[in-house]
């Protein structure tokens, strides 16, 4: 039964798969950042200082270290920002759930309104077709 809500809750539906569809592609995406921490530190710890050598190769090495952490610093901020990502998703699913959730009730109440009219109109048309039919057999 199609009432004037109908078309909300559509509405109020597809903007919710939306937003589900963001909060899954925020957690791929906090997922992926996760992982390239784990594999920036596993990096770091795989370097190895050197003991002897040039100068020039304690340079490197040190260089070496110094961009590792700053990988792992970018990395951070990215786990930091997919965070937030997953936080503002999951409060804009919750409230476009709510949203159709109330506009469902809505159209729920009213189809329940429509029903009670139409039985009692029903019950009423019953009834004269009732009393029609006695004073014809009365007569």
């Amino acid at each position: 039964m199609k009432t004037r809500f109908s078309s909300l809750v559509k509405l109020k539906k597809n903007s919710m798969q939306k937003s589900e569809e963001m909060l899954q592609k925020a957690n791929i995406n906090l997922n992926s950042a996760s992982t390239a921490l784990e594999s920036s530190h596993l990096s770091l710890k795989e370097l190895e200082s050197p003991k002897s050598g040039t100068v020039g190769e304690m340079l490197a090495s040190r260089v070496l270290f110094h961009s590792q952490m700053e990988t792992i610093n970018h990395n951070k901020e990215w786990v930091g920002f997919a965070t937030n990502q997953v936080v503002q998703a999951k409060k804009q699913l919750k409230l476009d759930m709510m949203e159709h959730e109330k506009f469902q009730y809505l159209e729920f109440e009213e189809i329940k309104e429509e029903l009670k009219k139409r039985k009692l109109k029903e019950a009423k048309d019953l009834d004269e077709i009732a009393l029609m039919t006695y004073t014809r057999k009365n007569r």
